[in-house]
């Protein structure tokens, strides 16, 4: 499959998502990242951008909450290329009622080569990068093979 690239631009777009579970973790690791997240875009679910905004004063793009359809509306945004950057606290002991949506929306954001973080070390590690400050040609796969297969249909 070849390969095509999309420019990430110097602000990107973020978004931040946590289960309940883990918004006091996020919450936390927002307000060490303040300077730096303060700089770029940032897009949340509904409670997650909700508690943010209101104990950093960030600016934050909130959708609906995940449970609501929010996980699929920041996977739609993926696939639009309006995210950059996927930071996603998730709690790996808790059963969640979306848990369909939570798995859909780290696919896409794997099959789109999106940076995602689903723990603070790794948070950690996208936010302390050198790319955070610079433009990056993010190479994506060209689905236009897959768009263009051919498929048989069985006539009965």
């Amino acid at each position: 499959m070849s390969k095509v690239f999309r420019t990430v631009d110097v602000k990107k777009n973020i978004a931040l998502v946590a289960h309940d579970n883990k918004k006091s973790e996020l919450l936390a690791w927002v307000k060490a990242n303040k300077e730096i997240l303060s700089q770029h875009n940032l897009f949340a679910t509904g409670t997650t951008g909700l508690i943010i905004q209101n104990e950093t004063g960030l600016d934050i793009t909130s959708f609906k909450s995940g449970p609501l359809g929010g996980d699929q509306q920041l996977g739609a945004t993926i696939v639009n290329f309006g995210l950059d950057i996927l930071i996603f606290f998730w709690d790996p002991l808790e059963s969640q009622p979306h848990d369909p949506d939570v798995k859909a929306l780290l696919r896409i954001a794997t099959l789109y080569n999106i940076p995602s973080a689903t723990n603070k070390s790794t948070a950690d590690f996208i936010i302390s990068s050198s790319y955070m400050n610079t433009c990056y040609d993010l190479a994506l796969y060209d689905h236009a093979e897959y768009n263009n297969r051919k498929i048989d249909i069985k006539k009965e």
